[in-house]
């Protein structure tokens, strides 16, 4: 087989449509594919804001009617508020580094709380800046001392990093409670419960200083929808490109045909034009019968 590519122009015209046919399946079939994606993150999303909107400013509850020992937390009381009981064990405070608050790389305040009935959960207190001099903050304000009541809105724990990244001593990459039971007393991480944390919303008795609260989540629903439907519409387009194709690759061979038609008229007529340019032979002329008589009755007498 020879090395050398084909042009789409010298296949037959039936075998170029076919394959232009075929490649607008296919992106047809991939676009399709990435609408019905999109389509699928759409309702994720919607389910999300629909979920916080149930959830996000709920009457708070006993963390036992939400989450009893033993069990993990339900998708559909995420956002919940609870309300715990018991005390921080500020010992065992951890920084989650690397979370984008303020314009920045900041950190957020960890702290494990023990309720009444020995549980512990995991508090996310708020975030703090870096420091002006160093990457570590310069301060990080204290929680309340002794017993407190705490409100917080449950979450899921975090996934492990799957980079494998690490922090320094005292710091966590993420709010995973396994990975948090690592880094704390051996009594507070037997007690931890690892399939949810909360987000501080309010503590009492309240102290002099605080990090800065986690902003509420936010309520846009992406742009997923107008991507599926871009994604149709680029199906269709490319149905209307090959459309436009074929139909131009038509009008040209009809062009041609005229233009050829048209050449092998105006050559006939230049033929026939120049045929009746060469001169004619001369006629002969027809001699006079009496001429032919005297010139007979001449030779005669002549012998």
């Amino acid at each position: 087989m020879s090395g050398r590519s084909v042009s789409m122009q010298r296949l037959p015209r039936a075998g170029r449509w076919a394959i232009y046919i075929s490649l607008a399946v296919v992106f047809a079939i991939a676009c399709a594919f990435l609408s019905n994606w999109q389509f699928t993150r759409n309702e994720d999303r919607s389910a999300q804001l629909a979920l916080v909107e149930q959830n996000y400013d709920a009457e708070p509850v006993a963390l036992a009617d939400v989450m009893t020992a033993g069990t993990d937390l339900d998708p559909q009381d995420e956002w919940r508020p609870v309300v715990l009981e018991g005390e921080y064990l500020a010992d065992d405070q951890l920084l989650v580094r690397n979370r984008p608050h303020g314009g920045t790389s900041a950190f957020e305040v960890l702290v494990p709380f023990r309720l009444d009935d020995g549980r512990v959960l995991l508090v996310d207190r708020g975030w703090v800046p870096p420091g002006d001099d160093q990457p570590e903050p310069d301060a990080v304000p204290a929680p309340p001392s002794g017993e407190a009541t705490v409100v917080v809105r449950l979450r899921p724990a975090e996934p492990v990093p799957s980079s494998g990244r690490s922090a320094p001593e005292g710091q966590v990459p993420t709010i995973n409670p396994g990975l948090v039971a690592e880094s704390i007393s051996p009594a507070a991480a037997a007690a931890l419960e690892r399939s949810a944390y909360g987000i501080m919303v309010s503590e009492d008795p309240a102290p002099a200083a605080a990090p800065s609260a986690l902003k509420a989540p936010s309520e846009d629903p992406g742009p997923h929808l107008s991507y599926a439907i871009q994604w149709i519409l680029f199906a269709i387009m490319g149905f209307v490109f090959i459309a436009y194709v074929i139909r131009t690759e038509r009008r040209h061979r009809r062009e041609d045909a005229e233009d050829a038609r048209a050449a092998a008229e105006s050559t006939d007529a230049a033929a026939s034009t120049d045929a009746a340019a060469l001169p004619r032979p001369p006629a002969r002329r027809r001699r006079d019968r009496d001429a032919e008589d005297e010139d007979a009755l001449i030779d005669a007498a002549a012998r």
